[in-house]
């Protein structure tokens, strides 16, 4: 006779298994800053890109199995050309994108026997800060509607609240990646150095004309990353006065 599982007991199981294969990578965080939306991952690959661009003004930031979100981004990119070419360019939006995505990770959640590994945000650069919009979409097909920043994959609650100390929407670009490296280099509790060769960094930037994705890499990101450093010894200095 056939095993019997019940749906319940057989949906926790498929829940647990794909927490357990994020949980396994590292950390990507996603936050405002005054000038758009920054994404940081720890990734040591040059090419094998957690963060990427999928229309003008959207972008989407993964963490998880990275041949499955990797057909999660290509979708995505189809899904907005196609639309944007049969409709018009500013009838695409994250919301839509986030919509799609959620339909698919919870087909395959509720029909496959094993549920895709992936976590992933979608975000969408407004014309101000309050236009923004940032959609994580859960392994499940859950969508949630973030504001102002958020963590995933590894250790996400511990990136979190690092990150939650030092947030700020209103900060420059510097100060933002220095309260996204704070985060990440705690991420599994203990210190650790992160410089270019260990992170991928790219922007939604709300002044750039048209196309608003942008990857900071090479000399680039080894300026901002010493400017971030110089904001953190600032704001460490700052605090330890304030606490004398």
């Amino acid at each position: 006779m056939p095993f019997y599982v019940s749906p319940e007991q057989s949906m926790k199981d498929k829940a647990d298994y794909a927490r357990k294969g994020i949980a396994r990578g590292r950390s990507a965080v996603v936050l405002q800053y005054d000038g758009g939306i920054l994404f940081v991952a720890d990734n040591m690959s040059r090419t094998l890109h957690k963060i990427s661009e999928l229309y003008d003004r959207i972008a989407f930031a993964a963490v998880g199995r990275y041949n499955e979100f990797e057909s999660l981004r290509v979708m995505g990119v189809r899904f907005a050309d196609v639309r944007g070419y049969a409709y018009d360019r500013s009838d695409i939006n994250g919301r839509m994108l986030a919509n799609a995505y959620a339909q698919t990770l919870g087909t395959v959640f509720s029909e496959s026997n094993k549920p895709w590994e992936v976590e992933i945000v979608v975000a969408e650069v407004g014309d101000d800060s309050a236009g923004d919009q940032i959609y994580r979409i859960t392994f499940d097909g859950s969508v949630i509607d973030e504001q102002g920043f958020l963590a995933m994959g590894g250790s996400a609650e511990r990136v979190t609240t690092a990150l939650k100390e030092r947030f700020d929407k209103d900060a420059p670009l510097s100060s933002a990646l220095a309260a996204a490296m704070h985060a990440l280099k705690n991420e599994n509790g203990e210190q650790r150095d992160l410089e270019a060769g260990s992170l991928e960094v790219a922007v939604l930037e709300r002044k750039r004309e048209h196309r608003k994705f942008r990857r900071i890499q090479g000399d680039r990101l080894n300026r901002l990353i010493e400017q971030a450093h110089a904001a953190e010894e600032t704001s460490t200095g700052d605090g330890t006065a304030t606490q004398a």
